[in-house]
């Protein structure tokens, strides 16, 4: 996922395996920070493919995660978080901290980790403003977190599977979260081949539909 500020600087959530492939089929010209919900590989593995976006800005970019995910990505990626012999090319990052519920301001945005859990495995969703929420591997969001993700403008939301799933939400529970929060607009993303999108698109509720690779969404702060 990408969200562009007014200025037009990019804010990357993630870097799947297939980041560098998706950068060069939907034109991702520029990289300005990258937020990341966990470490799982499916979120990490493509981290390596961010080094060109250092040439462009001319300078490390800052990585934002929790710190049992700094820890993985720092052993994931040893190489890039120490002195290497000179020649060839390695990303440059600067790893910063964050918190659940502890906000930040990234290209203009304000940004709101929020605690949500994958399994047994506590990770964080993000708000962008007031209006906007991204959030992915979920199986269980607290009382405490629901009530930052009520009545946004838009919403996107894990449905891993069809049939109910140990650590993600499936498609009957994430429409009745959907139905909790009640936002403008939801999208249901991290999807599996479980899907046939426009069969299933036909027969979900107006407001909730099936997200796709390259979808462009602007929401006005």
């Amino acid at each position: 996922m990408v969200v562009t500020g007014s200025s037009g600087e990019n804010i990357v959530v993630d870097t799947p395996p297939e980041f560098r492939l998706s950068a060069i089929e939907f034109g991702l010209e520029r990289v300005d920070a990258v937020l990341y919900t966990h470490s799982h590989a499916d979120h990490i593995f493509g981290l390596d493919d961010l080094r060109i976006f250092n040439r462009i800005r001319n300078g490390a970019l800052p990585l934002y995660a929790e710190r049992q995910a700094l820890d993985d990505i720092e052993r994931a990626y040893r190489y890039c978080f120490i002195e290497t012999q000179k020649g060839g090319g390695k990303p440059e990052i600067t790893p910063h901290e964050i918190h659940p519920g502890d906000s930040l301001s990234l290209c203009g945005i304000k940004i709101l980790p929020i605690r949500v859990m994958h399994g047994n495995l506590p990770i964080v969703g993000y708000k962008f403003g007031e209006k906007a929420a991204y959030v992915t591997d979920v199986s269980f969001i607290p009382s405490e977190s629901k009530k930052h993700l009520r009545n946004l403008d838009l919403l996107y939301l894990d449905a891993t599977r069809k049939e109910p799933h140990p650590t993600h939400f499936h498609l009957e529970r994430a429409i009745e979260v959907v139905s909790e929060l009640r936002p403008k607009q939801a999208y249901l993303v991290h999807l599996s081949h479980d899907y046939d999108y426009d069969e299933t698109n036909i027969s979900l509720s107006a407001g909730i539909d099936l997200a796709y690779d390259g979808m462009q969404v602007e929401v006005e702060d």
